[in-house]
């Protein structure tokens, strides 16, 4: 039994030595050597190996003489590598971390930014989206970021840039609210159309929008039979945007054949129909060429040119 008992330690011990053999320790790498190399592999645009070397950096060094700068170049590389949901994250937790550091303003803007650029894709570069139709989540985020920081620090080297993306976020914003509510007429949701023209009217007076929401607030208020209402917003559009044509949204009550096609072709309109030529009974109908009939009478007018 003792010998089985040895035979069983010696057997243990061994494989200890084993696992403790496989194991390698990660050199210790000081500081300023890991932030250097950080910074290297940023200006190489190699934005992956600067996350892990900054990373590793605020791992090993917390409270190190570069681990605030580096908290802040991990934004920078997260946003440059197109990873909108770490960048973000990695702002608000240095913004919470260090509210009244000197660079807290530039941790605003690239959160800001971050969102900003998040729709951008090569889909929406090259393809016809309409972007007011699309989810305004990360337009709100960005333009409360970028609001923040014009508020807080106007003084600030970014406060200019985030200015001039504001205008062009709140206009976004506004032409959404218009397209809804116009959606919100076509379903004869009035008073939800009413109230978005309305918002707009009042939040967002500086947007190409706003004649639009007064419009659409016409026609629901129309539709709900507040007449006094209707004729003072169309007073109002009259005297501020003289000469604005508006075509109604709502096109009445649904027939059972948009109910069954789900508005597919509700909104569709006839091409208007030419007057159609009058030609004698007594007069001979042109003969058809073996070309034309082929074609089935494409290329007709292309043939009288050719003759």
């Amino acid at each position: 039994m003792t010998k089985l008992l040895i035979i069983a330690l010696f057997c243990v011990m061994t494989t200890a030595c084993s696992w403790f053999e496989d194991i390698q320790e990660v050199p210790d790498i000081p500081e300023q050597q890991l932030y250097q190399e950080a910074m290297s592999a940023m200006d190489q645009e190699n934005y992956d190996l600067a996350i892990e070397k900054l990373q590793l950096l605020e791992a090993r060094y917390p409270f190190g003489r570069f681990s605030e700068q580096a908290q802040l170049e991990l934004i920078y590389a997260y946003h440059n590598s197109y990873e909108p949901e770490a960048a973000r994250a990695a702002a608000d937790r240095f913004i919470r971390l260090h509210p009244n550091h000197e660079n807290i303003d530039y941790a605003y803007y690239l959160k800001g930014l971050t969102s900003f650029e998040q729709d951008i894709s090569w889909i929406t570069q090259y393809l016809p989206v309409d972007e007011t139709q699309r989810d305004p989540g990360a337009a709100l985020d960005s333009f409360e970021s970028f609001s923040t920081l014009v508020n807080r620090y106007p003084d600030s080297q970014y406060a200019p840039d985030s200015q001039k993306r504001m205008v062009y976020l709140k206009n976004r914003l506004a032409a959404y609210e218009v397209h809804v509510a116009r959606y919100y007429i076509q379903r004869e949701a009035f008073v939800a159309a009413a109230n978005r023209g309305r918002y707009v009217v009042e939040n967002m007076q500086e947007t190409p929008a706003v004649p639009d929401a007064l419009a659409v607030m016409i026609e629901a208020y129309t539709h709900l039979g507040q007449q006094d209402l209707a004729a003072d917003t169309q007073s109002v559009l009259n005297k501020n945007f003289p000469g604005y044509q508006y075509t109604p949204i709502y096109k009445g009550e649904k027939t059972l054949f948009d109910a069954a096609t789900f508005d597919l072709f509700s909104s569709a309109k006839e091409a208007p129909v030419a007057a159609p030529v009058r030609m004698s009974q007594d007069a001979p109908k042109p003969e058809r060429s073996i070309f034309s009939t082929v074609t089935f009478g494409v290329f007709d007018d292309d043939e009288e040119t050719a003759k």
